[in-house]
């Protein structure tokens, strides 16, 4: 039910986000979804991969700090008050959203939204309990 989301710190410098996508090409390691946040020094990048193990280990081994979270991969209906109704949910079992970044692989009619939530197993919980479809490791993969 939870999907391993990969955060690494890199420079907020001309080309260094290049340099960190280039070397996950170089092996192997396809980019699902992905969010940049930054600061005037440095960054974040948030991203789901296609191979978790090798991602991380490519990045740490050029000298990258790099960590793995659980996140939830939602589908949310693609229309009008779509994510308002998930968020909504959430907010009434009091689980806050630390974070989300939504992405597009070829789905259809939904929205696929990846959460960070204060409380990911209640959300969860809470989540499937309003009919909300909640995407594991191997169905965001095969997107």
């Amino acid at each position: 039910m939870f999907v391993k989301q990969i955060s690494v710190f890199i420079e907020n410098t001309k080309g260094s986000l290049s340099r960190l996508t280039r070397l996950l090409s170089k092996g192997g390691v396809d980019l699902i979804a992905l969010t940049v946040a930054d600061t005037e020094n440095y960054g974040i990048m948030r991203c789901i991969v296609s191979d978790t193990e090798a991602g991380v280990q490519i990045m740490r081994e050029a000298g990258y700090v790099a960590r793995t979270t659980d996140v939830l991969a939602v589908s949310v209906p693609d229309e009008p008050g779509g994510l308002a109704n998930v968020l909504t949910l959430l907010n009434a079992a009091d689980v806050s959203v630390e974070y989300l970044y939504s992405f597009v692989r070829n789905t259809g009619t939904n929205a696929l939204v990846i959460f960070r939530l204060n409380d990911n197993q209640k959300g969860a919980r809470v989540l499937q309990e309003g009919d909300i479809t909640l995407l594991t490791q191997e169905e965001v993969r095969s997107l």
